[in-house]
């Protein structure tokens, strides 16, 4: 299983971390330099209203989709249909919310027009996510991989048009045009894909002419997968609520709302990584979960399955957003200033306290994943909603008198909330015993990253990030934070 893993881990982080940084970082920047900071904020503002709200068309089936495949991979056949069936039910529960909150909005016909779009291309992605999900649970991490990235290559290669090319000069809703355009692609793909896949492996007889609303299907479809929507709703929110706070709480919230996307878009891209660790990680904890892969030796701290791998995915995640965070937010005005022609000192207070929430999120990614696969979906929603609640009020409190560096504060202070008491839970739950020897490693890693990034001369940004890179891993072999020993036994010797 932990080899599984790790060739899921090496397929979806290779071709991603192909595509996706010149996607946030090329792309996604080229788009906000070129409309500036007062249009990107007004889309980044609707486009947090789709997204914040796009747990209505999934209602956390995905999640649940996962960890069941994963559990009983011959269902997919029977449930595939039945599911896009409420999938299509869900749209117009959707689209009847968001519009909703965009009229008490006072949303005006150009804002309504782009609304319109970001929602319809939240629904395509909330179904490329779906279909992505039965890839996983099959564990066909290769095809997931794939498609993973299929989407930012169609919309790379029409944003460059629109950039640097003969084509028209990009606007907020071109660019959410291609969106839409690559999503439906990636959807078409991946559901043809996953058909040929069925008919060749499950049921030679499968058509999709089968797809319906089945009421009692749908009735204990969304009975079972409602813990999961509720999770993903408060987390959405807390991560993604800021800009929106930021429009209603400050004069300037637009202005505002635009640099704190830009600062936003660099954490983006360094959450990519966690993100896709987590990907491969749901199926494979579900599935340990599910077959009991757990000894004695949890009770003894010793190295049983479910251990060791969280063990060896944590202390990967702690040495990547260590370095990251400390490297990124000491030089933060170096790096944004690569990135943006104006605006660079506003950018770069905001993103220097941000990024440091890339190290609680790498936690939550590998401990929420864990009690997610556990089904302890009634605990994490009680701290997703306090984590909610901590954000909120400190936004209220600090908007006002510090704009975008307050929403700053407020998400680091969410997110390390969250990330703690995961950690408590994880290890309650799951009998986990992290050794004080294990915990002084993670401690003495961070310190010396930190160290090591304070004390950087001023160099160019590509030789800052290879030498701290380089740094850490120095420090994190003798500490047994990689161990290349146990790595190179799992590939070799696991079946």
């Amino acid at each position: 299983m932990q080899k599984k893993l790790l060739s899921g881990l090496f397929w979806i982080l290779l071709l991603n971390l192909l595509i996706k940084p010149f996607w946030i970082l090329g792309i996604e920047t080229g788009v906000q330099n070129a409309v500036g900071p007062n249009e990107y904020g007004f889309y980044f503002t609707i486009f947090n209203l789709a997204y914040i709200f796009n747990i209505l068309l999934d209602l956390g089936v995905t999640n649940f989709n996962t960890r069941n495949i994963a559990r009983h991979p011959k269902l997919i056949d029977k449930h595939l249909p039945d599911v896009l069936g409420i999938k299509l039910a869900l749209l117009l529960l959707y689209v009847l919310v968001t519009f909703t909150v965009g009229l008490l909005s006072g949303y005006g016909s150009r804002q309504f027009h782009l609304l319109a779009v970001l929602s319809f291309n939240q629904f395509l992605n909330s179904m490329v996510l779906y279909l992505r999900s039965n890839f996983e649970g099959l564990m066909l991490f290769k095809w997931d991989s794939v498609l993973s990235i299929l989407d930012r290559v169609v919309m790379i290669a029409i944003c460059s048009l629109m950039l640097w090319g003969p084509g028209p000069n990009v606007t907020v809703e071109r660019f959410a045009y291609a969106q839409t355009a690559a999503y439906l692609l990636t959807a078409l793909t991946a559901l043809a894909v996953l058909t040929v896949r069925i008919k060749r492996e499950h049921n030679p007889r499968f058509s999709l002419k089968a797809v319906r609303l089945s009421r009692p299907f749908a009735i204990v479809m969304l009975r079972k997968s409602l813990p999961f929507a509720l999770l993903v709703l408060l987390m959405a929110s807390y991560n993604r609520i800021d800009p929106l706070l930021l429009s209603w709480l400050h004069p300037h919230g637009t202005y505002y709302s635009g640099i704190y996307a830009g600062a936003f878009r660099l954490l983006d891209a360094l959450t990519m990584v966690a993100y896709l660790v987590s990907v491969p990680l749901l199926p494979v904890f579900s599935r340990m979960t599910a077959c009991g892969q757990r000894t004695a030796a949890d009770d003894k701290g010793g190295d049983a399955l479910l251990g060791s791998t969280t063990r060896l995915v944590t202390n990967l995640m702690v040495v990547f957003s260590m370095t990251a965070a400390a490297l990124f937010s000491l030089h933060s005005h170096l790096f944004m200033q690569l990135l943006y022609r104006d605006h660079v000192a506003e950018y770069a207070s905001v993103f220097s306290i941000l990024v440091w929430g890339i190290v609680p999120i790498s936690m939550t990614y590998v401990f929420g994943t864990l009690l997610t696969a556990a089904g302890r979906l009634r605990q994490l929603n009680i701290l997703a909603a306090l984590s909610l609640a901590i954000n909120i009020v400190v936004n209220l409190i600090a908007i006002p008198r510090y704009g975008a560096v307050g929403s700053a504060w407020a998400a680091v202070a969410a997110q390390t909330f969250m990330a703690a008491t995961q950690i408590v839970v994880a290890v309650r739950s799951q009998r986990l015993r992290p050794t004080v020897g294990f915990l002084l490693r993670l401690l003495l890693f961070s310190l010396a990253v930190v160290a090591v990034a304070a004390l950087l001369p001023p160099w160019p940004w590509w030789a800052s990030l290879l030498a701290t890179g380089v740094a850490a891993v120095v420090v994190a072999l003798p500490l047994r934070l990689i161990d290349v020993k146990q790595l190179m036994q799992i590939i070799i010797t696991e079946k």
